[in-house]
């Protein structure tokens, strides 16, 4: 019986050249080898790569949608890839047997969309903000979810094939959250699997300097492009009542509204609102789309 092909894309900005080589290998010890593996140098040059990986070195910054869906792209070329795995160029695959079980979860359900790893630290500890649900819950219970984490996942291809890729303008911050709705509008499911861990070190989101603004014009573009007219003012006050409860920075408040009024005033592609069966599954997997 054939197994699902996975493929393997990871985004990097030339900056770490050693935990790029480090994750390279643990990916190579795999015991279900990878069909592919493609690595995307965004706007900076790729070191020497292992024999067998795929480099592409774009001439800007692109990123973390666009230089991911330019690796879709690319594996999408090779014809040979039914799943495809994304992975922080600063993340370790500590167990040998992830592609193996990823492989045999898309075999096992032909509705499977995404399947998003578990993020864990080098001591097993995993953030609240990498465990995709709502309130202090187990980061070891898994199951259906409505979002995934952008630092290991796995696509169908099929799936990426119905509804797209990563939306290139959001550049980062809640691309997964856009691409996650539009699969489970189409009628996908998404699946937070614990056993599958991706080693990460802890960081914080706010490490980057355009974070508040990103991700303040990210969310009114998120909402714009996804939700039904009634739930946008839902959606977007309920997060900004978060924001202002949550940010202690007068700069990065400011920088926040600065962003969510860019979202407000400048255009964020085609708008393709949900179904609301689909919000009505979100709100029974625990995360309605207004928080």
């Amino acid at each position: 019986m054939s197994r699902a092909r996975v493929g393997v894309a990871v985004l990097t900005m030339g900056t770490r050249p050693a935990e790029l080589g480090a994750l390279l290998d643990s990916v190579a010890a795999q015991d279900l080898p990878a069909t592919r593996i493609v690595v995307v140098s965004n706007g900076a040059a790729l070191s020497e790569l292992p024999p067998g990986v795929t480099g592409v070195e774009l001439p800007e910054n692109l990123g973390v949608a666009g230089g991911r869906n330019v690796a879709m792209e690319r594996l999408r070329e090779f014809g040979d890839v039914d799943v495809l795995v994304d992975l922080d160029d600063d993340g370790l695959l500590i167990e040998p047997d992830v592609f193996s079980r990823v492989s045999a979860m898309y075999d096992a359900d032909p509705e499977l969309g995404i399947v998003s790893f578990r993020i864990a630290d080098e001591t097993g500890f995993t953030q609240r903000r990498h465990v995709p649900r709502i309130g202090r819950t187990d980061p070891m219970r898994g199951g259906q979810v409505t979002t995934f984490l952008g630092g290991g996942h796995a696509l169908s291809m099929r799936m990426l094939e119905r509804v797209g890729g990563w939306p290139d303008d959001f550049f980062f911050t809640h691309e997964e959250t856009d691409l996650a709705w539009r699969a489970l509008d189409d009628g996908w499911k998404i699946l937070y699997a614990p056993e599958l861990v991706l080693q990460h070190p802890r960081t914080a989101p706010t490490r980057h300097g355009v974070y508040y603004r990103m991700t303040a014009r990210n969310r009114v573009w998120l909402a714009k492009r996804n939700l039904p007219a009634l739930l946008v003012p839902l959606y977007l006050g309920s997060w900004t009542a978060l924001t202002l409860a949550r940010t202690r920075s007068g700069s990065g408040l400011r920088a926040w509204f600065g962003g969510f009024a860019e979202g407000v005033r400048t255009p964020c592609g085609e708008r393709r609102p949900m179904r609301w069966s689909t919000v009505w599954l979100m709100a029974r997997l625990g995360r309605p789309p207004v928080v």
